[in-house]
């Protein structure tokens, strides 16, 4: 089944992600609707994944407190 991109632009793109891939451009194009898939179906994405992070950082932090970041704090943060 033959598909057709009449967009100069989006051509260019989807050339430029297979060669930045080393693929075919069907298989760019595969990847990038199926990561598109992904990330609209609530999958977490890398965005929500650092603002989660910041968010469990904050929670364990104490600005109040405005201590010092020790060692024992800073490994607490990847536990």
């Amino acid at each position: 089944m033959a598909f057709h991109i009449k967009n100069p632009e989006t051509d260019a793109l989807a050339r430029k992600v297979a060669r930045i891939k080393r693929t075919s451009l069907t298989a760019a194009v595969h990847q990038a609707l199926q990561h598109e898939i992904e990330r609209a179906g609530g999958q977490s994405g890398f965005v929500e994944e650092a603002m989660e992070m910041i968010r469990r950082f904050q929670e364990k932090g104490d600005r109040a407190k405005g201590l010092a970041a020790d060692r024992d704090f800073i490994d607490s943060l990847y536990e």
